[in-house]
């Protein structure tokens, strides 16, 4: 069997990959490795208790039974949260002081997939050391609890106003009545988006917020755009937001229906951060991936730029080696570390709109800090990446092509983490520029790269 956890958690087609019977069997050995590793404390007759909270996939209601299952036969206490954003249960692991949070969910991925990610004390993420444990410890033999030594089983009602009330709290003003479309993609926060916004202060018009177990992220949320432009337009709203099936991440229309991203974003959150002193050391952490435009409007207002391997999990782990307070990536992943230990797209789009109720602006005029370059990603296929970075004329054409760019631009050639393929993205002042440098260095990488080379 290969590796089961991923960059984030256990992902695959529910009752294909994953089924009930993996679901239960990592839960059994995720309380065994946490136990041994002192991470559950025992101290005056405690018992180690957990917290389960699942997406609205049809799918995730035979899961969470199975990762209870595992749970309380392992003698772990269980709280249901029931449906609620993936921020919401690490906020959750923390406040309600759990040993262990569960979120099952795929998060933008199609309905027929889903995940599992476990959470540790605090509401974060387990390191993969701990990750490498669970796995080693599945189906092994162990000794079950019985009688009143297995867990119990509760469900907490108040998860979502309990979420919603820590997202407000967190709110330098009240909103004063900003006309916002959120865009729930049937997903998580369905409920809970929509009630924070209201309690901030915004006029809330929720669209996509009829989840059924089949419609989660279908032609609508962060990766389908189309509903909230066109919601925007239609009822006159001040802006939009965007989120995906579990809300760790959103993205932004303007006014006028202009997509905003997820650099966007983190420019006006920080610009706003550092004018509050809340900002720690003025830096923000992104990956390779944020727009050079994103780069050069920082440094041009003064605050540090520190840029990561791509994928959240990265940024997450160098704004917690030094401290910093907020990073996130262009895909509308935005954590905001003073205030959650994930990414949280309704944190985020709150927060975006205390700006522009602060500066009584609006987002198309705050995200016009910085002007995006055009860019363009090639994925060149069918070649052997592990030689992406010894071939001597490639590393001179990309030399050559960051020569003709100058500092208007720029050239990043990495392979994939996960495909067989290496992916060239190229900034240029104009998208000709860009799409005729990314065309010619896909071709030096097929012809380099190719499989058949020798």
């Amino acid at each position: 069997m290969g590796r089961i956890f991923g960059t984030d958690g256990v992902r695959g087609v529910a009752n294909g990959h994953l089924t009930a019977e993996l679901a239960l069997d990592l839960s059994v050995a995720a309380a065994h490795v946490l136990a041994e590793a002192g991470a559950f404390r025992h101290a005056d007759g405690h018992r180690p208790r957990a917290v389960v909270g699942r997406d609205t996939r049809i799918s995730g209601q035979f899961l969470e039974s199975a990762v209870v299952a595992g749970l309380a036969s392992a003698g772990v206490d269980v709280l249901l949260l029931g449906v609620l954003p993936t921020p919401g249960v690490a906020y959750l692991t923390a406040a309600l002081d759990a040993d262990l949070g569960v979120m099952i969910s795929a998060s933008h991925n199609p309905m027929p997939d889903n995940g599992i990610k476990f959470l540790a004390r605090g509401g974060v993420k387990l390191d993969d050391a701990i990750e490498a444990a669970i796995e080693d410890r599945l189906r092994e033999p162990w000794e079950r609890p019985t009688g009143g030594k297995v867990g119990r089983v509760e469900t907490y009602d108040a998860a979502v106003a309990d979420y919603a009330k820590h997202l407000v709290s967190t709110m330098p003003r009240a909103l004063d009545g900003i006309r916002v479309v959120l865009d729930c993609a049937h997903g998580a926060a369905s409920v809970a988006g929509p009630l924070a916004l209201a309690e901030a202060g915004a006029e809330v018009i929720a669209i996509n917020d009829a989840p059924d177990g089949l419609n989660i992220n279908d032609g609508c949320g962060s990766t389908h755009l189309g509903p909230v432009q066109e919601a925007v337009t239609a009822h006159g709203a001040d802006v939009g937001f965007a989120l995906d099936g579990d809300a760790d991440r959103c993205l932004a229309v303007d006014a006028a229906g202009n997509v905003v991203d997820g650099d966007q974003l983190l420019a006006v959150l920080a610009l706003a951060m550092r004018d509050a002193g809340t900002l720690v050391k003025d830096t923000v952490v992104v990956t390779v991936m944020s727009n050079l435009g994103f780069v050069q409007a920082m440094r041009a207002s003064g605050i540090g730029v520190r840029q990561t391997k791509v994928g959240d999990r990265y940024v997450l782990e160098a704004m917690n080696a030094v401290g910093y307070s907020l990073g996130g990536e262009q895909s509308g992943h935005v954590i905001m570390s003073n205030h959650a230990t994930t990414g949280d797209g309704i944190l985020t789009a709150l927060h975006v709109l205390a700006r522009m109720a602060e500066r009584r602006a609006s987002l198309a005029e705050l995200a016009g800090v910085m002007t995006r370059l055009p860019q363009v990603l090639v994925n060149v296929p069918g070649v052997d990446k592990s030689r992406a970075d010894e071939d001597a004329v490639l590393a001179a054409a990309v030399a050559e092509a960051e020569a003709e760019l100058g500092d208007t631009g720029r050239v990043l050639l990495r392979p994939s983490g996960t495909e067989p393929l290496v992916r060239v993205m190229v900034e240029a002042e104009t998208a000709a520029q860009a799409a005729a440098v990314a065309g010619r260095l896909a071709e030096v990488v097929r012809e380099r790269l190719a499989l058949s080379a020798s």
